[in-house]
C-alpha cells in the first residue's frame, strides 16, 4: 500500500505541474463582464487566451515575465490594467503602436496624419473631456495628438462610447500585455452581474440555468475564432 501511495502522489504531482506550466505559459480562459467591446465580443462571451510568446506566469499569482512576441496594429489584447494592477484583465484592441502619432477628430482614429478604417466599432471615437480627472492615481488622461512612447501601446475598446480605455487612463506597457483571445468556447445571454468580481453563486446559477434553459446559451458565437 506504501508503494502504491507513492505511485498515486508522484502521478498527481505531475498531473498538477502540467496543469500550472500549460495555464501559465500556454492558454488560460477569460470571461467578458462589460460590453467595452461590443460586437466584437459580448457580455457573458467566455474565451480561451493564448500566452504563446507573450507571457510566462505562475497562475493565482500576478508574477509574470514577459516574452518575444509584440502585437500588432488592430489585434485584440489581454492584459493588465497599468492603473490597477491587482483589477481583473482587461481586453481592448491594439491602435497605437510605440513610436505613433495618433490623433482623435471628427469621430474618427489618425495614426501617422492617415485616418485608420475601423468596420468594428460603434459609436464615433471622442477624446477624453478636458475637463475628465482620472479617478486612479497612475493614469494619465491623453490630450490628443499622442506620440506612443516606446515599449507602450494605445489601446481602445471597439464601443467607442461606452469603454473605459487608453483614452482615460493611458497606454498600456507592453510587460503588461499577457495574451491574445484564441476562440469563444461558450458565450451565455444572462446580463453582467454574474461576471463581475467575486459572484461566484450568481455564475453558478448561470451556469444552471443555462443547462435549464439553453436558449441562454448564443449557439453560433460558440467556437468563433479570432
Amino acid at each position: 500500500m506504501g508503494a502504491r501511495a507513492r505511485r498515486e502522489i508522484i502521478a498527481w504531482f505531475w498531473v498538477v505541474l502540467v496543469f500550472l506550466l500549460i495555464n501559465g505559459t500556454i492558454g488560460q480562459a477569460r470571461v467578458i463582464p462589460s460590453g467595452s467591446m461590443e460586437n466584437t465580443l459580448l457580455i457573458g462571451d467566455h474565451l480561451i487566451m493564448s500566452r504563446i510568446g507573450y507571457d510566462a506566469g505562475v497562475p493565482f499569482t500576478n508574477f509574470h515575465v514577459p516574452l518575444w512576441r509584440n502585437p500588432k496594429r488592430q489585434q485584440v489584447i489581454i492584459f493588465k490594467p497599468p492603473f490597477e494592477p491587482d483589477a481583473p484583465d482587461y481586453v481592448k484592441r491594439v491602435i497605437g503602436l510605440p513610436g505613433d502619432i495618433v490623433d482623435i477628430r471628427g469621430g474618427s482614429v489618425w495614426i501617422n496624419g492617415a485616418p485608420l478604417t475601423e468596420n468594428y466599432t460603434i459609436g464615433p471615437t471622442e477624446p477624453a473631456s478636458a475637463d475628465y480627472v482620472s479617478p486612479y492615481r497612475a493614469a494619465e488622461v491623453l490630450r490628443f495628438p499622442y506620440h506612443v512612447p516606446p515599449n507602450c501601446y494605445l489601446a481602445l475598446g471597439d464601443n467607442r462610447g461606452n469603454s473605459l480605455d487608453s483614452r482615460f487612463w493611458g497606454c498600456v506597457p507592453r510587460n503588461d500585455i499577457i495574451g491574445t483571445p484564441v476562440m469563444i468556447y461558450m458565450s451565455l445571454n444572462v446580463g453582467e452581474s454574474p461576471w463581475q468580481p467575486g459572484e461566484i453563486r450568481e455564475r453558478f446559477f448561470a451556469y444552471a440555468n443555462a443547462i435549464v434553459h439553453p436558449g441562454t446559451v448564443r449557439w453560433k458565437r460558440i467556437f468563433r475564432t479570432f
